[in-house]
């Protein structure tokens, strides 16, 4: 347990490293955007690749990823029948909640989490992987649907085959697959560059909450608080039943899921209200309330599930 703590504790100062740095405005009103950038296009996935080239592939894909596409499937279900069958809400605004309610931050918090708390950011890979090219295609093109009336097929394919992301970790599963593994010296620039990674990530995300203003009245709050509830309790509390009791899981590996589930919302998710013009607030203050609320939840796992 002290370990575990440890690890929350790093991820903690970093983070405040980044607020500081956010509120006396060290970097300039863009330095967020920019960090956030070199993080997506290069950090993550090279460190991406360096994790899963030396990863063993039935550890990825095994039982701890079911469970997390169930704990994420019942949240969407529960958001879907309560936005869209009780309170009525427009198919775009019901598929941008049900994604800040099961659409966990395995990017940008899930690696410092995996690395500092799980032990290896190779946890974090397979989820990233489902995410990419399982949801986000299917709700980007609910949300072309829904905003022009059509969906380019074309883009539906072509778009999770150029996320940086799923390059990193596609090379890196490829190697893995097929037991090729890179000289030192080839693979040495990659793993300095993935090495980078979770500390820019942390200092970019404390800059983030700097200046938040959250649930002002006439915002959507009650969709708000739905969609961060299933997020921030709702989803770790179904990954541990179906893990400990539809799949036997125990020990380090029902942590790792339960950790998992209670990751925050994706930044993603409010870049595609962004993109789409589509429940902006509710995307905003999901993704604030669920990040700054995930850090007692996680702690929590930790204290009742981490050795």
């Amino acid at each position: 347990m002290s370990g575990v703590l440890i690890g929350f504790a790093i991820i903690a100062s970093i983070i405040f490293v980044g607020y500081l740095v956010g509120r006396l405005g060290i970097l300039g009103p863009h330095a967020g955007f920019v960090l956030n950038r070199v993080v997506f296009f290069v950090l993550s996935p090279c460190l991406l690749f360096t994790v899963l080239e030396r990863a063993q592939v039935s550890e990825l894909f095994s039982s701890l990823l079911l469970v997390s596409l169930i704990a994420a499937l019942v949240c969407f279900a529960v958001y879907f029948v309560v936005a869209r069958l009780i309170w009525r809400r427009g198919a775009a605004d019901v598929v941008i909640g049900s994604l800040a309610s099961g659409y966990v931050n395995a990017n940008n918090i899930g690696i410092p989490v995996a690395v500092y708390v799980l032990g290896s950011a190779a946890y974090s890979a397979p989820v990233v992987l489902l995410q990419l090219l399982v949801f986000t295609p299917i709700a980007l093109t609910i949300l072309d649907i829904q905003t022009t009336g059509r969906a380019s097929v074309r883009s539906v394919v072509l778009k999770p085959l150029t996320n940086p992301l799923i390059i990193g970790s596609a090379l890196g599963l490829l190697f893995a697959v097929t037991r090729v593994h890179l000289p030192a010296p080839v693979l040495q620039p990659f793993v300095l560059l993935g090495g980078a990674a979770v500390p820019v990530v942390l200092l970019a995300f404390g800059m983030s909450l700097h200046g938040q203003k959250l649930l002002q009245a006439g915002s959507g709050r009650r969709d708000v608080l739905l969609a961060s509830a299933l997020k921030l309790a709702v989803m770790p509390v179904v990954a541990w039943a179906v893990g400990h009791f539809l799949f036997g899981l125990a020990g380090q590996r029902l942590f790792v899921v339960v950790a998992l589930a209670a990751l925050p919302a994706a930044q993603n998710v409010f870049n595609y209200a962004q993109r789409y013009g589509e429940g902006e607030i509710l995307a905003r203050d999901s993704v604030f309330i669920t990040t700054v609320g995930s850090i007692p939840v996680l702690v929590i796992v930790a204290a009742l599930l981490g050795h």
